[in-house]
């Protein structure tokens, strides 16, 4: 048995754990959350999916350095009443992608792969829930496809540079010169510490997060043949800050619905961040959590009770 299909069937496992084992009789109703593969042009797609096709859906998108997996608890909450699919970025999770010399990892490329995941998926209309490096992906869609966007939910997802903390600052070095030290500098980001320091940091009680969240993502991102491609991201998304102004323009624009819920002590992604969506859509509903980065993990159930109430305020059944 090798490591993809021993992780594959622990984060199964976890999945029907977490919505049997011990779970209320109410909750024998939950949809079932289904585990797919589809051809993306030269990538093979790994996603989640529950509810019902026919109602409006949702498409969670994860970010660094983690895949659809830490929607795990989320898609069931809201698929009582939504169709909810969660892909796995190229580079991350069970997604099968081309090596580097066949597959450019570049956000703008990332975002392509999944715009065209939405089309064979059959998706004419959908809210977004972004977080992390699923943000960028997920303002490029919006921006190439306005029509298509029916709610913005941004957990811990930067769109404005006075979101930016200093913890970005290695990373800002390498955008400036991307020579093989500074690049090599950046390294321990993927290492099992470094991922387990993003999950607990900010947290009232780092116990509150669950261990297999930053040991799959360790084992993950650090494949050998996946480490190249998590630095080759990492220089790119200085693309993503200089195509901020383009994402404003949008917001302006078309005023989209727009709830941010973010965990305040965020390592990366400040408070700051996400006040300024009211600058562009002034009705946008921000809402903090005291924990960090990773706020799903210890603040999931509030926090999908707040996205749950906000989807229902602004998308029609």
């Amino acid at each position: 048995m090798n490591l993809k299909t021993l992780i594959l069937g622990a984060a199964t496992a976890v999945a029907v754990a977490g919505t049997a084992v011990g779970a209320p009789a109410a909750s024998i109703a939950t949809p079932a959350v289904t585990f797919h593969y589809v051809k993306v042009d030269d990538v093979t797609v790994f996603y989640r999916e529950a509810g019902d096709p026919h109602k409006p859906t949702v498409l969670l998108l994860h970010g660094f350095p983690t895949s659809s997996f830490m929607y795990r608890n989320l898609i069931p909450k809201l698929a009582d009443r939504y169709h909810v699919i969660a892909p796995d970025l190229p580079g991350f999770g069970f997604t099968q992608s081309p090596d580097r010399a066949h597959y450019a990892y570049t956000f703008e490329h990332l975002a392509q792969t999944v715009d065209h995941f939405t089309q064979i998926a059959g998706l004419k209309t959908y809210a977004i829930q972004v977080f992390d490096y699923g943000a960028p992906v997920g303002w490029r869609l919006a921006v190439a496809h306005p029509e298509r966007i029916t709610a913005i939910v941004s957990q811990n997802g930067n769109a404005y540079e006075e979101g930016l903390s200093t913890g970005w600052q290695p990373i800002q070095k390498y955008w400036k010169d991307g020579s093989q030290a500074n690049r090599d500098a950046l390294r321990d980001f993927l290492k099992l510490d470094a991922i387990k320091w993003q999950y607990t940091h900010g947290t009232r009680n780092p116990d509150d997060v669950a261990p297999e969240t930053y040991t799959l993502d360790a084992a993950m991102v650090s494949r050998p043949e996946n480490t190249e491609i998590q630095l080759d991201l990492f220089h790119d998304y200085a693309s993503n800050v200089a195509m901020y102004p383009k994402f404003h323009e949008y917001l302006r624009a078309h005023k989209p619905p727009v709830l941010a819920v973010w965990g305040k002590n965020d390592p990366f992604f400040l408070p700051a961040g996400a006040e300024a969506f009211k600058r562009d859509v002034p009705t946008a509903e921000v809402k903090f959590y005291d924990t960090g980065h990773f706020a799903l993990e210890t603040n999931g159930d509030e926090i999908g009770d707040e996205i749950h109430r906000f989807l229902d305020a602004n998308l029609r059944p």
